[in-house]
């Protein structure tokens, strides 16, 4: 079958209308979770993991991944109207669209946000349904080594792409693993790390843990930093942008496309890398960079098409190889999990219906994004007057809600209230808590894939290197873990870090 029946299977799949209505539901609960600062597309898509039980394998990814674009748009909104931003990749957004906003051009800014976003989102989604089969097809040929060596260097990238600290991303991934490795050894059937407690013998549940770390230790850190939130538009008009706003935006959406849908692929954060590169050369390339930071609409085109294009093609990796590149991708590889459905090349062949009916959903809401949220804006700024001290016991009894439905079991609620201490210490000490999960995730992977190897090679190491692909990968994970350890980047990683805090 061709790309074209391909993407009219997926057609079929996305425009049944219980897909059609989750769709809607879940871009319209990402650009809540994005408008409203403190609660994120993790914690939400994490909240959510126990109500898609029920569902379709279909139907809950085609929600979950509604929430993770549907934030990365709501974020905008925020970051213009209070310079707060909703989430991480929308904090270069409030720089120029804050400014706008004071000068009176605060339906602008969100206009061409909600433009860029569509264009780059759906460009984004045709290179998913462009790379995915051919991307699929090579990962069909890899082995055991193959994979361990390339979820190897999936984790030293993820540090690289981390703020601060090498040894302390580092310090979250191994922590992270040794977290998957809690249970029963499938092989041997013997338990470890348990410490004698039988609710660990399945190990520890993804969702107790991604709750903890992202939702109740961030309400930790808002309730800390708590303030009153400023709003300076309490009404929102001309939301379509003039002609020459278009004219100088057109170039930044089509660069942003494209810087995003490149970096989207790369673990630990790439849609929040894109959005700070994008900004970086729109600022290069104008002819006058002393209007950036004042308002230039250039600085809200180009970042918020790169960080819309990076949230889309960071499903590439996800859906082909089964490796996340983000805490949110995680997520979705424990929802398909869940579902009996193994992440990875397999899904294309084995569940064409899923993959195709998925891709093409990405396009119906990003479509709905727009015609949703603009007429929404009013919403939105009421909704920002709200005082997070109202909020956030309405979010913790939906954390403990949603963790407990999963299994029914107590011990879960216990996880949650300490991984949420766990994750606000951490936050607090300069740790980044993505590396963690994805630690978390790729680990019991990692395990498998090398133990797999080993029987292979009857227990030789060296079958690793002697596989030219495998040997490749892990030439290409030492020299970038070499990389990071050379005291200059280190030196800027943390002068970096400082700034942004």
């Amino acid at each position: 079958m061709d790309l074209l029946g391909h993407l009219l299977l997926g057609l079929q799949v996305a425009i049944s209308p219980n897909n059609l209505l989750f769709c809607f539901i879940g871009a319209l609960l990402g650009t809540l979770v994005g408008v409203l600062p403190g609660i994120g597309p993790a914690a939400t898509v994490a909240l959510l993991l126990p109500i898609t039980f029920t569902m379709a394998p279909e139907t809950s990814l085609i929600m979950l991944a509604g929430i993770y674009y549907g934030a990365q748009y709501g974020g905008s909104t925020t970051a213009i109207l209070i310079n707060l931003p909703g989430e991480a990749s929308s904090a270069v957004t409030a720089i120029d669209g804050y400014q706008m906003a004071r000068q009176g051009r605060a339906g602008a800014a969100l206009g061409i946000a909600a433009i860029g976003s569509f264009i780059a989102g759906s460009v984004a989604t045709l290179v998913i349904a462009w790379f995915a089969e051919p991307m699929t097809t090579v990962a069909l040929k890899f082995g055991p080594a193959e994979y361990f060596s390339l979820i190897l260097l999936g984790l030293v990238a993820s540090i690289a792409l981390a703020h601060g600290s090498v040894l302390k991303a580092l310090a979250m991934i191994v922590f992270g693993m040794l977290l998957g490795l809690v249970g029963t050894d499938v092989n041997s059937g013997q338990l470890r790390y348990t410490f004698g407690v039988g609710e660990l013998a399945d190990g520890l549940g993804i969702v107790a843990i991604a709750v903890g770390v992202f939702g109740v230790a961030e309400i930790f850190r808002n309730l800390e930093d708590e303030q009153e939130r400023e709003i300076g538009v309490k009404t929102v008009s001309g939301l379509m942008p003039s002609a020459a706003d278009l004219r100088a935006s057109a170039a930044p959406i089509a660069r942003g496309t494209v810087i995003g849908s490149v970096l989207g692929v790369l673990p630990g954060g790439g849609a929040l890398l894109a959005s700070f590169a994008s900004y970086a050369v729109e600022k290069k390339l104008a002819k006058d960079p002393s209007r950036f930071g004042k308002g230039a609409i250039e600085g809200v085109a180009g970042p918020e098409s790169a960080n819309n294009a990076g949230a889309q093609t960071s499903f590439i990796p996800m859906l082909t190889l089964g490796l996340p590149a983000n805490a949110v991708m995680a997520l979705m590889v424990g929802a398909m999990t869940i579902q009996g459905i193994a992440p990875g090349p397999s899904v294309i062949t084995d569940k064409p219906e899923l993959f195709w009916g998925l891709i093409v959903s990405m396009w119906l809401g990003n479509l709905m994004l727009v015609l949703l949220n603009l007429p929404l804006i009013g919403i939105w700024v009421r909704l920002l007057s709200v005082p997070y001290y109202i909020l956030f016991p309405g979010i913790i009894a939906f954390s403990a809600i949603g963790v407990y439905s999963v299994a029914s079991n107590v011990f879960d609620l216990y996880t949650l209230a300490a991984f949420g201490l766990v994750g606000y210490l951490f936050v607090k000490l300069g740790f980044e808590l993505t590396p963690l999960l994805l630690g978390f995730v790729l680990g019991p992977m990692m395990e498998t894939y090398l133990r797999r190897a080993m029987v292979l090679s009857r227990g030789d190491p060296a079958y690793l290197i002697t596989q030219p692909l495998s040997a490749a990968l892990l030439a290409a994970t030492a020299g970038l873990l070499c990389l990071l350890l050379l005291p200059s980047v280190t030196r800027k990683r943390s002068e970096v870090f400082i700034e942004e805090d």
